[in-house]
């Protein structure tokens, strides 16, 4: 049975349940299993080697998800090249490449729609909604995790800076 957390995060004031493992700094990145824009199956090892910068976000398709999206999707240039940016959310992968088409973003997008795996395992799959909470999680180039940021209420950006940092630090780059 999965662990379930109250009062971590809320949407519009109103608390929601977060189902998985409280994860943080220091803990090894679990695995997942997700599909690509070209429904092929993306894990932790495909990127073996790399930072990974993960956003986790409820849906491409709502604005502060969009927001978030392009600011990454502007940052990632200036990031060292063995680091790895991805969006994971539980949109389809055929919404989620019609979303970055149209608004002409190109980031790499991982859709989490199938198995709710990412969700579950980094525990952020909000239970009653089937979606997940926004979170930043920056892993390493050996797996282990070395920034979280589940942010505590679900239409508030997360914070850029903060993850950049991070992100670079893992990479080893100031």
């Amino acid at each position: 049975m999965s662990q379930e957390r109250n009062g971590v995060i809320t949407m519009k004031g109103n608390p929601k349940t977060l189902v998985g493992p409280a994860l943080k700094a220091g803990d090894a990145a679990p695995d997942f299993e997700v599909i690509n824009q070209t429904l092929e199956t993306i894990t932790l090892a495909s990127s073996k080697g790399k930072v990974r910068l993960i956003a986790a976000v409820p849906s491409l398709d709502t604005p502060v998800c969009a927001i978030e999206t392009k600011k990454f999707g502007q940052e990632i240039a200036k990031l060292p090249p063995n680091v790895q940016f991805y969006t994971i959310s539980a949109d389809l992968p055929f919404a989620q490449k019609r979303w970055c088409g149209a608004e002409q973003v190109q980031v790499t997008t991982l859709s989490d729609h199938r198995k709710l795996s990412f969700a579950q395992n980094y525990g952020i799959l909000i239970k009653d909604l089937r979606i997940h909470a926004r979170a930043i999680f920056v892993i390493d180039a050996n797996d282990k995790i070395t920034y979280v940021q589940i942010v505590p209420e679900i239409a508030q950006e997360p914070d850029y800076d903060k993850a950049i940092q991070a992100t670079k630090q893992a990479a080893g780059a100031k």
